[in-house]
């Protein structure tokens, strides 16, 4: 017979339902500009109710891999909740203008356009794109594999992916910020070169174009076009997600399980590059992607080990057998 201890909700849990409600009140506050709001409280009542009845299995049949549940659900809503950051940050004027003057000004170029210019073949493009979809991969390996092989570092691990996705996504809600595969689709490359950066105000508002990704065309350059086709939108670009998170992952490798990190350090280091080469990002964006994912990984691994850590439940509230 199996009896759990006492069961509440875990931090994964916290943070879901607290990024949950603070999205609910943007959407109260923004209700008469948003073009659709009501699937949007629709989904998150969903996402609410999976957690209550996941809860209420776990504490039905607790054991691990129903409390495992618990916790994929929260990662998986990722895909759900990026797209979802367009509908609140293209209420606002867009940004890129000022990004792209600002490449100009630092760098004297666009790094996004000359970078692919510099590398045009398709071994290099293949190995950017290659670079670029191993972000994937990448989050599955390192939350994952503590689950088979370290569980007491499972939760911190997923704890502090998770926090720094959700404020990657606050960020997002606020700086509409498309990236040069929308803004330099928009605008005109020969004009981007020239110099000339309009605002488009709420251009994206009804636009969604994406730019090709550079380079011939190759199985990786594909798979990433599809991925962005059925996934991306003009939103998302400063800081850089991608950079931010895989750096997070990779102090995290480096803390759970050393060879992985090595494994994963050429894969990184083609992601960060990938940014820019496939237009996704400004290099500015690559930078601030950097700095903040060292601030959310302390920010989040302290909040952890401050509130959440006595309540681990592979060390303090797991089942126990009778």
């Amino acid at each position: 017979m199996t009896s759990p201890k006492k069961t509440k909700p875990i931090c994964l849990e916290w943070l879901t339902l607290a990024y949950t409600l603070f999205t609910t009140l943007l959407i109260a506050c923004f209700w008469t500009e948003m073009k659709n709001p009501l699937p949007l409280l629709e989904g998150r009542a969903f996402i609410v109710g999976g957690m209550c009845l996941l809860y209420l299995i776990y504490r039905a049949k607790p054991g691990r891999y129903t409390l495992f549940l618990r916790y994929l659900f929260p990662l998986t809503l990722l895909g759900y909740w990026y797209p979802d950051t367009y509908e609140f940050c293209q209420l606002f004027p867009n940004l890129d203008h000022v990004f792209s003057q600002e490449e100009l000004t630092l760098f004297g170029c666009q790094p996004s356009i000359v970078f692919s210019q510099w590398m045009p073949s398709k071994l290099w493009s293949e190995l950017f794109h290659l670079g670029y979809f191993s972000y994937y991969p990448l989050i599955f390996l390192t939350i994952l594999e503590p689950w088979a092989t370290n569980r007491k570092a499972f939760e911190r691990t997923a704890f502090i992916v998770l926090g720094s996705f959700f404020l990657y996504y606050l960020i997002y809600l606020f700086l509409p910020v498309a990236g040069p595969q929308y803004y330099f689709q928009a605008v005109g490359f020969d004009r981007i070169e020239e110099g000339v950066f309009p605002a488009l105000g709420d251009y994206f508002r009804t636009h969604s174009d994406l730019a090709p990704s550079p380079g011939p065309e190759g199985f990786f350059r594909g798979l990433v076009e599809s991925t962005q086709a059925s996934g991306e939108r003009p939103t998302a670009a400063f800081p850089s997600s991608h950079v931010g998170v895989s750096t997070v992952l990779m102090l995290l490798l480096w803390t759970n399980r050393r060879c992985f990190f090595f494994l994963s350090l050429p894969f990184y280091i083609l992601l960060c590059a990938a940014t820019v080469y496939i237009q996704a990002h400004y290099l500015i964006d690559v930078f601030g992607g950097w700095l903040t994912a060292v601030a959310f990984y302390f920010l989040f691994q302290w909040t952890y080990n401050r509130f959440f850590r006595a309540d681990n439940p592979f060390t303090g509230t797991e089942p126990v057998e009778e």
